[in-house]
């Protein structure tokens, strides 16, 4: 089925690309040529669901499907507006290796110093060396020896403490005395007062997540920085505390040396009272190299305070990269884990890291803080335009990524409620891409995971309506224990929409047991709800949703949409709960004309024909919406599902028939509006209409005069075929081809004289028509079938001789053997699904046209069976 281009969802998701429709080229034509247009709407269903589709192009014409990387943009890998934008985290990792520099050269004078000191001078000169020099250099090698060696030690601990509640607490603690004399310097007014009231407010942003994830690691297992060490000594040897203690040992080891060294520089006469030769030198060098070793350290300490607590470099890049208020928390621990890389290993180890492969890491954690960090962040970028394609790129291009973040959507303890909410998130992100919904779909389980996120907390068929309902006030959220369910149930509908774009997905979903049965029943809508002018907007996009869904899977093609069709049809709430958003549904237009849509779609089928057709009120709302509505595009969608309906439809016709005395003249009345490209639809479906009701209405007998009332469309439907193109032609020349079998020769050219048109000219519109159209076209598949029709019943008529000449005045002979030699299977069926025709004529167009070149070559012939 083809719907409106460029149309988007409730989720803000394009479903047509918009691209021109492509035309065969006329240089050498072949045996037979169609006019071939790729259907807009990724896998041929689902396109234009923000608007409920175009009344006027659906199943009446055949689109063939695209190729993979030819939709909407789904699989496209391009960049987003801002993919030449440095990412944020980058300023980090750069950071983090200016950092490991200064550590490790420091650390390599330290145990330079070190060893000095251990080999030369305690170990050459120890007992010559100055009572003063000697405590002075056991000092100095004591503490910078246990600091450079005890430095992987703090790290551990320190990094330790980041993956914790106290994330950014060491950051912050083994900065501190540092940080209040640079503030003192660049801002003495914010140093006397204290902390601003923006720090203020992100630390309390921070606390908030931090209070989170200490919830969470507190339920099994130990809360690491918390733990105690010793027995009976309460907080005094917690880990937090022994992190922190590491860090002052060593930045009071790095002052005492820095003094040391600079007291015993600035005598000029160290080492002299030994008499030893080489001592002074070997001290000048030993002082040398601790003082360089504890500048450096200071200086790593100062820069680290400068970047982190002035230029609030972790703040900065939270910002850019829109983290919220988790931000500080999950920058803090990603900015530790690149230093501890560059530290422990290579020094460009860390800069190799990136924030959606840190989250990656994250979320395969079996720790529930290290994953709700993890799918925070997945889920901030992959919503973000400008780091959004880069994102779900990556995350698509891994396997474990993508099963872990599926697995999530299962999830279902109260304090797994925001996980699984950002993987759902993620996941309705990457469905919104044609190969990761494949990579999606593909995974075991798959959609059972995302239809756990349907689940209601109750067996109600309606969720959302009973809510409506036993509270009196849509505007509450289905909850239950303080779980709030919708936002699921919206986020599980919005994946499987994204999915169902693709037609093997629409298979998957129809096999999953219980899952149609799921979204079918979100369809239904109380009375309350769609009355309601203040209703929810989750409750009625929830209702939305579903009916876009259900539209899709009624629009598959091939043996899987049949097969769709009927289970949809088999479900006994279907039809009911459609015929309820039509009745109450007059302030909800968008869910009235989803509804409609879905009754054109299940009308394609025998099962859902008899469905529709056994609810009672159904066809009675759809005609009032016909003839009533104030917004034609709705109107227009209504008049195509009845047109459907009554298509080769004995019982369709006589229902359609019974609501209203005045059917048909209403039907003439909307064929003779003009307007809009609206009325151009409305008169379309009027026509399809009206032509259906004529053709296959079984109690022509019973209802003649009813049916003789329709040839008061002759004169317009004249007038379109004159002056009309495309499909309104078409269906023009179809619906005189019907009426012309309620009335004689004389009375049909009493009409076109009344429709102010000439016979002869009417004749030629004909023979144009056909030399126009020299090989079936796809968007007009029974043009050529209707004009031979009514050249048949106009060479049979009352008239017959007169336009026998007048035919072949204009060539209608060689016209029609060109037709007969260019004669397609397109032309054989009434309807279509995708590239596959449904309903096939009664007869054949080979045989019509055959007729035809007997009748007009005088050599008689059988009369075709009618259709």
């Amino acid at each position: 089925m083809k719907y409106k281009k460029g149309s988007r969802d409730a989720g803000g998701e394009l479903n047509g690309d918009g691209s021109p429709e492509k035309r065969g080229g006329d240089d050498v034509p072949p045996s037979i040529h169609l006019d071939i247009t790729e259907h807009p709407g990724g896998a041929g269903i689902g396109g234009g669901l923000g608007n409920g589709g175009g009344g006027s192009a659906s199943f009446f014409e055949p689109w063939r499907e695209q190729t993979p990387g030819s939709g909407s943009g789904h699989g496209s890998s391009g960049r987003s507006g801002g993919g030449h934008r440095e990412p944020p985290e980058k300023r980090l990792t750069l950071f983090a290796l200016r950092l490991a520099v200064l550590e490790k050269a420091a650390s390599g004078l330290g145990k330079l110093d070190f060893v000095w000191a251990t080999v030369v001078l305690l170990g050459g000169f120890a007992s010559s060396l100055h009572i003063t020099d000697f405590w002075c250099v056991t000092v100095i090698l004591v503490g910078e020896g246990a600091r450079v060696f005890s430095r992987s030690h703090e790290l551990e601990w320190q990094h330790h403490a980041t993956q914790t509640s106290t994330a950014g607490g060491a950051l912050r603690s083994s900065s501190r005395f540092f940080r209040h004399i640079i503030r003192a310097l660049a801002d003495p007014a914010a140093a006397a007062t204290g902390a601003g009231a923006g720090d203020a407010e992100a630390r309390a942003r921070a606390a908030l997540f931090q209070r989170q994830i200490v919830a969470f690691m507190k339920r099994r297992a130990w809360h690491a920085p918390d733990v105690s060490l010793l027995p009976y000594t309460g907080w005094v040897f917690v880990s937090r505390k022994i992190g922190r203690l590491l860090n002052w040992l060593q930045v009071l080891s790095a002052f005492a040396c820095v003094a040391l060294s600079v007291m015993r520089l600035w005598r000029h006469n160290f080492g002299d009272d030994g008499g030893v030769k080489n001592m002074r030198p070997a001290l000048l060098l030993f002082y040398t190299l601790a003082l360089a070793e504890a500048s450096l350290f200071l200086f790593e300490k100062a820069y680290w305070a400068w970047k982190v607590s002035v230029c609030k470099l972790l703040q900065q890049v939270s910002d850019e990269c829109e983290l919220g208020a988790y931000g500080l928390v999950s920058l803090t621990r990603f900015f530790y884990d690149a230093y501890s890389r560059c530290v422990a290993g290579s020094i460009f180890d860390g800069i190799k890291m990136d924030l959606v492969s840190f989250a990656e890491d994250l979320i395969l954690s079996d720790f529930l803080d290290e994953q709700l960090i993890g799918v925070r962040i997945l889920q901030q970028f992959a919503a973000s335009d400008r780091s959004a394609a880069d994102t779900l790129r990556k995350v698509g291009t891994t396997p474990r990524s993508i099963e872990r973040l599926v697995e999530m959507l299962n999830w279902k303890r109260p304090d797994e409620e925001e996980v699984r909410r950002c993987a759902a998130e993620v996941v309705s992100k990457l469905a919104g891409k044609r190969q990761n919904a494949l990579r999606v779909s593909g995974i075991p389980g798959a959609i059972e995971s995302i239809m756990s996120l349907l689940y209601t907390g109750r067996n109600a068929p309606a969720p959302v309506s009973a809510v409506a309902e036993r509270d009196a006030s849509p505007l509450s959220a289905v909850a239950e224990r303080g779980y709030d369910h919708l936002p699921f149930n919206l986020l599980g509908l919005l994946i499987l929409k994204k999915l169902a774009r693709d037609h093997d997905n629409c298979g998957k979903i129809g096999n999953a047991r219980g899952l149609l049965a799921k979204i079918i029943g979100f369809t239904q809508a109380s009375p309350i709800l769609l009355r309601n002018p203040h209703a929810s907007d989750s409750q009625v996009r929830a209702v939305k949703r579903a009916l876009q869904l259900v539209k899709m899977l009624v629009s598959t093609t091939g043996s899987t949409g049949l097969a769709l069709r009927k289970d949809v049809a088999e479900d006994v709430f279907t039809v009911s709960n459609l015929r309820g958003i039509l009745q109450h549904g007059h302030q909800r237009r968008e869910l009235q004309k989803l509804a409609t849509d879905v009754l054109t779609g299940l009308a394609l089928d025998e099962h859902g024909k008899k469905a529709i057709l056994a609810t009672g009120g159904v066809v009675k709302q759809l005609l009032s919406i016909f003839v009533s509505s104030e917004e034609r595009e709705l109107g227009a969608e209504a008049g195509e599902a009845l047109a459907m309906l009554a298509l080769e439809s004995d019982a369709g016709c006589a229902a359609i028939l019974r609501q209203r005395a005045d059917v048909m003249d209403q039907l003439v009345a909307a064929l003779q509006e003009q307007g809009d490209s609206g009325g151009d639809a409305r008169r379309l479906n009027a026509a399809r209409l009206l032509r259906n009701l004529c053709a296959y209405s079984a109690e022509k007998e019973k209802q003649g005069e009813r049916l003789r009332a329709a040839t008061k469309a002759l004169p317009a439907a004249v007038r379109a075929t004159m002056a009309e193109r495309d499909k309104i032609l078409e269906v023009s020349v179809g619906l005189t081809a019907e009426l012309c079998k309620f009335i004689d020769g004389e009375r049909f050219a009493a009409e076109v004289r009344g429709a102010g048109v000439e016979e002869r000219a009417y004749v030629q519109r004909l023979a144009r028509i056909l030399r126009d159209h020299k090989y079936p076209e796809i968007k007009v598949p029974r043009m050529r079938r209707f004009v031979v029709q009514q050249v048949i019943w106009m060479m049979k008529c009352s008239r017959g001789d007169v336009y026998v000449e007048l035919l072949k005045e204009v060539g209608m002979e060689r016209l029609l053997e060109s037709v007969a030699d260019t004669t397609s299977e397109l032309e054989c069926y009434h309807v279509f699904s995708g590239s596959v025709g449904i309903s096939k004529h009664r007869e054949s167009f080979s045989g019509i046209v055959d007729y035809a070149l007997d009748l007009i070559a005088g050599s008689g012939g059988g009369v075709p069976a009618e259709e």
